[in-house]
């Protein structure tokens, strides 16, 4: 069963704030992964998986829809 990237970094406990030192980018650009405006390239997304503590394939980067 996949999560969403905002799930995954919840499910740690993490604010964006932290969870965006931790990884090494900005807050907005964490804020543009999870609501899929933007995607991670392959050596941040290995920093999330480490963060999250999950495999890429456990983790949706596709957008979610909030209706």
């Amino acid at each position: 069963m996949t999560m969403s990237l905002k799930a995954a970094r919840i499910n740690k406990n993490l604010t964006q704030r932290e969870a965006a030192l931790l990884i090494g980018v900005s807050v907005d650009t964490l804020a543009n992964y999870e609501k899929g405006a933007s995607f991670p390239d392959v050596p941040i997304i290995m920093k999330i998986e480490k963060v999250y503590g999950l495999p890429y394939s456990e983790i949706n980067f596709l957008p979610q829809n909030n209706a």
